[in-house]
């Protein structure tokens, strides 16, 4: 049988002694470290696209939410959530989410928001 030419022996001294456990937890510890960067990216980055699809699973209609995600955009609202900002209105008003939404698309209560 031919010997390995590779560094693995070099390369896993690290993790020679180690128990099953962890093991698992030196994956999982590795795994959060390269998946982190994405996480960050998602919570301080979004798109119209993003925010008009999560309007609509809200309930709203793709033609209503198109105008209230632009008027955000325009605003420089959208970085904050379109979803949260419309939760967020009919909490202060005492109304439900969708008649906030349906007054920020007839440019109703737009000083409201934060």
């Amino acid at each position: 049988m031919k010997e390995r030419t590779d560094d693995f022996d070099i390369r896993r001294a690290h993790l020679k002694n180690m128990s099953d456990e962890q093991l698992h937890d030196h994956f999982w510890s590795l795994v959060d470290r390269m998946v982190q960067p994405l996480v960050e990216e998602a919570r301080t980055n979004t798109s119209p696209s993003i925010e008009r699809s999560v309007l609509q699973r809200m309930g709203f209609s793709s033609i209503e939410t198109k105008p209230i995600v632009n008027k955000m955009l325009e605003k420089g609202l959208l970085g904050q959530g379109a979803g949260r900002l419309v939760l967020l209105l009919a909490q202060k008003k005492g109304i439900s989410p969708r008649e906030a939404g349906l007054g920020l698309m007839r440019d109703e209560y737009w000083e409201e928001l934060p």
